[in-house]
């Protein structure tokens, strides 16, 4: 199988690196076509001619095409793109905002894999949300989600417009994750640790619950439930989040996370 990835920036780099970690494409099988060649270091052992500043003949003989440019880039890339490729390659988008259907008139193919993976993916801990065009059939789906799955986990969903919302929920989700992470660093300080003490105690507390949870059938609420001693300090704690309705302020914030994706995907 030969893989053509259109634009080399972060979703470019980690594809081909993953592809190749895993041992799932060969690196004399990946294409890449940017701007500009990149440093060898960042090749990750693509041979150099596989490298091109323009889009060329090539790319027709390949089996999948990655579009990884950034979405405000799209229809300068199409025009020319959409000269090169055919309806039996299968393109798999990671362009956010980009909705299957412009990608099917701008270049005329109909096999598409939309997906919305986010910045984990760089450490092969990501999380992708994908749907795909009604001319994908389930071997090429099942290709493509083994693709995916090098850069982490992934989720098929059939409505198209759930992709907007995993890009408010898993592709935003990190930047909330490190907010509050931020929070407690700044509230153990003020308390008396230093930086590097505070960082190291949220940094552990947060690896420690997520893989308490992931090795248990235990719920959130379950675990919660476990900590809070009645009476106690997480009680406290608690008491507080509950007060200051902080369930209700994450949930309007994914939501505005939500309609500004809608907003652009329109």
């Amino acid at each position: 199988m030969k893989i053509a990835i259109v634009g080399y920036g972060n979703m470019g780099k980690t594809y081909a690196g993953s592809f190749i970690h895993s041992r799932f494409i060969k690196a004399d099988d990946i294409f890449v076509f940017s701007r500009s060649i990149p440093a060898e270091k960042e090749t990750f052992g693509i041979p150099a001619g596989n490298f091109f500043t323009e889009i060329n003949p090539g790319i027709s003989e390949v089996d999948i095409v990655i579009l990884s440019v950034k979405p405000q880039d799209f229809s300068s890339v199409s025009a020319n793109l959409k000269n090169f490729i055919s309806d039996k390659q299968v393109l798999l988008s990671v362009m956010a905002g980009v909705k299957i259907e412009t990608i099917e008139k701008q270049l005329q193919c109909s096999k598409i894999v939309r997906s919305m993976p986010n910045i984990a993916t760089q450490i092969g801990m990501g999380m992708t949300v994908f749907s795909a065009s009604s001319a994908i059939d389930r071997k090429e789906l099942f290709i493509v989600q083994n693709l995916i799955n090098t850069t982490g986990k992934s989720v098929y969903v059939e409505e198209e417009k759930l992709i907007d919302a995993a890009t408010a929920v898993s592709g935003s989700g990190p930047a909330y994750v490190f907010y509050f992470m931020n929070s407690m660093i700044e509230a153990a300080q003020q308390l008396g640790f230093s930086q590097s003490e505070a960082e190291l105690l949220v940094n552990q507390t947060f690896i420690g619950a997520i893989n308490l949870q992931n090795g248990s059938s235990l719920s959130n609420q379950e675990w919660i439930a476990k900590v809070a001693s009645k009476g106690g300090t997480t009680e406290k704690a608690l008491e507080i989040f509950s007060a200051n309705a902080t369930e209700a302020v994450i949930g309007k914030a994914v939501m505005a996370a939500n309609e500004r994706a809608l907003e652009l995907g329109s």
